[in-house]
């Protein structure tokens, strides 16, 4: 059995791969194996795959026609044999003692999961890196902490990822924590992540930073846009699973809906502007009901979050000219004085959390 099983689920992505490849072949960990998922690429990513698999015998090459993201890592998940989890994008990098460090804390704490601080990063054409640290706690107070997820919603509030740490692979397999599988479909990390946190009764978040994530892919599913209802599609499978056991589903409603705020207005932003008024209006009918079911709590949201969230039912019109506004002023950022950029960013809440 390895200490860590690393899972790349590899679509089309033969520009970054060796990259990633290099970080995770070269961690001070070696006791790992490497599972390396190709979801029917038409690129070179199986080659070069395979070029690696001849230097390295922990790399395990799994090929199959194209199923989406959710079912290449499910075969991954199938696959690991390790004592932990891991997950890395393949168009990201990580740290080259990153599983080493995790893996330590996550067995002197018996943790079902730990999570990690994150980089996010883009490159210049001339290869000039620009990263930002990025808190997996806003707050900046729970780390290092002993959390109980599955008796705690607010852990739910941490920056949402599945790949910035590690798993407990007898936790993942108790619960058959599975992806959502929906071809063509993105952003079944969500329901992946809610899963691990419903069940989790030992889990730790450190405020270090290994993992480097790239947002400068023009083919990433974040900058997708004709996939205009995958997050939907999403938050009804997560809601779904939520609601299998009642308990589960009152304990945590409140940050089911919290996310589905966020991650939405996440939608909102990134698709065409020919979708934005029909979307506007499916979150209208959703959080609607919601209200109506007593599904949201003010409790949960700040007075500013509260207020759009009534604008949105409310005065849909309204509310789409405050969204464009904001947008137009994100724009603006870079021109704008730091003392007035500084306030802005504390009432801009449309981000992805």
């Amino acid at each position: 059995m390895a200490k860590v099983s690393v899972i790349l689920p590899i679509y089309n992505v033969s520009e970054y791969l060796r990259e990633c490849l290099d970080s995770v072949v070269n961690q001070t960990l070696t006791d790992i194996e490497i599972i390396c998922v190709n979801d029917g690429s038409t690129d070179a990513s199986p080659e070069i795959i395979q070029e690696y698999q001849e230097k390295d015998k922990r790399i395990i090459f799994l090929t199959g026609p194209n199923g989406g993201y959710g079912k290449a890592m499910n075969k991954g998940l199938d696959r690991a044999t390790g004592e932990y989890i891991g997950i890395v994008e393949p168009d990201d990098y990580i740290s080259s003692d990153m599983f080493e460090e995790l893996y330590q804390v996550a067995l002197e704490n018996r943790l079902d999961f730990v999570k990690a601080d994150f980089y996010r990063f883009s490159r210049s054409p001339e290869g000039k890196e620009d990263a930002q640290y990025e808190n997996i706690d806003k707050t900046k107070k729970r780390y290092g902490e002993l959390l109980n997820p599955s008796q705690d919603p607010s852990t739910i509030r941490f920056t949402l990822n599945t790949w910035s740490g590690i798993y407990r692979r007898e936790f993942i397999e108790q619960h058959h924590i599975r992806h959502h599988e929906t071809p063509g479909a993105s952003f079944q990390d969500n329901g992946f992540y809610f899963q691990t946190f419903v069940f989790a009764k030992r889990a730790m978040i450190v405020n270090k930073a290994y993992y480097h994530n790239r947002r400068d892919n023009p083919n990433s599913s974040v900058k997708s846009r004709g996939k205009v209802y995958c997050m939907n599609i999403e938050y009804d499978f997560i809601r779904d699973f939520l609601m299998e056991d009642r308990q589960r589903w009152e304990r945590f409603k409140y940050m089911y809906w919290w996310k589905k705020y966020f991650n939405y207005g996440f939608t909102l932003d990134r698709i065409g502007e020919e979708y934005k008024k029909e979307y506007l209006e499916r979150m209208r009918m959703e959080f609607k009901r919601a209200m109506q079911k007593g599904e949201l709590s003010r409790e949960v949201f700040t007075e500013l979050e509260w207020k759009k969230i009534e604008s949105l039912i409310h005065n849909t019109e309204g509310f789409y000219e405050m969204f464009r506004s904001v947008k137009v002023f994100r724009k603006l950022l870079p021109f704008v004085p730091q003392s007035v950029k500084c306030f802005a960013l504390k009432v801009m809440s449309w981000r992805r959390k």
